[in-house]
């Protein structure tokens, strides 16, 4: 199989999708992250020093995936008519799981973004927890479901 990102001489290149039809993209990536107690409880409780974790993970879900293109190399600039985000408690990890959906009518799919989102929405927790615990794992980070685009639906069984 030939890889679409790299041209006849084998060099690198961005992917023409000029001659693509425009259809509705959706993606849905999700990702989690496990840690202590203490943070899960100071998380929820919203008693961390460095404000309110979660909605700011949201937030930087939200920015990770618009700002896609401008971190992974061969994606394109695209112009998303929605991004949706959603943060699941795990008492019994202790952890969170983060679902972000990213959508656009376009020559190109979303996953990228999706899963972009998610990765950022999860090192911002890290980032605003790690002094109360070092250990926080992020795992499973994955695309969830796609739509639309000549390779038509996909959903992890």
């Amino acid at each position: 199989m030939k890889l679409t990102h790299l041209d006849e001489k084998d060099r690198p290149k961005m992917v023409d999708v000029s001659d693509k039809e425009d259809t509705t993209r959706v993606a849905v990536a999700s990702g989690t992250i496990s840690m202590s107690n203490e943070a899960y409880e100071m998380i929820v409780s919203e008693k961390t020093k460095k404000g309110p974790v979660l909605q700011t993970a949201v937030i930087a879900a939200i920015l990770g995936t618009k700002r896609t293109s401008d971190l992974i190399p061969m994606c394109h600039p695209l112009m998303l008519t929605s991004v949706n985000c959603d943060v699941e408690e795990l008492p019994e990890l202790p952890g969170f799981k983060l679902y972000v959906s990213a959508k656009l009518k376009g020559q190109t799919g979303v996953e990228m973004e999706a899963l972009t989102g998610v990765s950022i929405g999860l090192l911002t927790i890290y980032d605003m927890a790690k002094a109360i615990d070092k250990s926080m794992v992020i795992s499973n980070v994955q695309l969830e479901s796609k739509s639309g685009g000549k390779s038509g639906q996909f959903t992890r069984a």
